[in-house]
């Protein structure tokens, strides 16, 4: 398969699955990237990065306040730029998990 026919097929995907390659994707050019978890009792439950208590919703919200990665990798030095690639596609994947988690949070 070339990339061409590799680029038609990815085109095809809905966001989900896309979100789903582009982790699997990171995971590999990362040796051992730990994606994304949910852990009962941890952060709520909230997906956060890795094993880490830095939930995913925290990083978006940064990032609506104009917050760049470079930025967030330097306040957040232990993460990598993986992890925020995982962070995004998994916001993209689950906009509705990630605004409600936001909006429980503002309002606690």
């Amino acid at each position: 398969m070339t990339i061409q026919e590799l680029e038609t097929q990815v085109l095809t995907l809905n966001s989900v699955d896309k979100a789903k390659l582009i982790s699997i994707l990171t995971q590999t050019l990362t040796n051992g990237s730990l994606g994304i978890k949910k852990t009962p009792g941890v952060c709520g439950g909230d997906a956060c990065i890795g094993n880490t208590r830095i939930p995913v919703w925290v990083l978006v919200g940064y990032r609506r306040l104009g917050c760049r990665d470079a930025e967030l990798l330097k306040c957040y030095p232990h993460l990598t730029a993986a992890d925020l690639v995982n962070a995004w596609a998994y916001a993209d994947a689950y906009p509705e998990e990630i605004e409600t988690a936001i909006r429980e949070n503002e309002e606690a």
